[in-house]
């Protein structure tokens, strides 16, 4: 590892989530500012490892590239617990070549990658997408991240908020996470259906799979 003050030129593969808050001038950013700095302060600190730029822009790096796409949903359901706005964003994958104290000082192919497909996302009308060193690898996780969309993007409210719960508390039943929302376990069997949460949860397992086998 190279050091350069507080700094450093270093070598990872890491995931980089390049996104922004869609809609955002439907509500005031006194709505939505919170919800996303307190899922992006799930998965580490500001402004090492996220920050929010340009008003409603943000970026976060994973030491884990297999956690991206658990992270997306998770930010995603946050995000879609508000009426009106959603979030559009690409996963890097890829190298740290420079290590910044500010996540936006970074560079590397990872970032390189987040950007260009996070460029293509806005030309395609499309909210998530992922590149990556392997083509194989992108055309299909690309594939079944737009299948995932035709679910995701129309999240109620509701369903979003189910969503973040199961995800915070993997090994809570129906049943308990019913009692955190004060509703019946059917209603949470039936947001969670509503939401296709089963066949999302299949897509974040087969991404992590292709990115052991791709990747580790």
């Amino acid at each position: 590892m190279k050091h350069a003050g507080n700094s450093a030129y270093i070598w990872l593969m890491v995931a980089v989530i390049t996104g922004d808050v869609v809609h955002s001038r439907k509500l005031s950013p006194a709505l939505w500012m919170q919800q996303l700095k307190d899922a992006l302060s799930t998965a580490g600190h500001s402004p090492g490892d996220w920050e929010i730029f340009r008003g409603d822009s943000f970026q976060l790096m994973l030491q884990e590239p297999a956690r991206a796409f658990r992270m997306a949903i998770y930010l995603k359901a946050c995000i879609k617990m508000l009426k009106h706005v959603d979030v559009r964003m690409a996963i890097g994958l890829g190298e740290v070549e420079y290590s910044g104290e500010r996540i936006t000082e970074s560079n590397g192919t990872a970032f390189v990658h987040s950007g260009l497909r996070f460029e293509n996302l806005k030309k395609d009308k499309q909210l998530l997408g992922v590149q990556s060193p392997d083509p194989e690898f992108d055309a299909e996780m690309n594939l079944y991240f737009r299948l995932c969309g035709i679910a995701m993007d129309h999240w109620t409210s509701k369903a979003a908020e189910v969503v973040k719960l199961s995800l915070e508390f993997p090994q809570a039943s129906q049943e308990e996470l019913g009692k955190k929302l004060h509703i019946q376990q059917h209603a949470v069997s039936k947001r969670l259906k509503t939401a296709y949460f089963q066949e999302v949860m299949e897509v974040e397992r087969r991404f992590r799979e292709r990115i052991e086998k791709y990747f580790g």
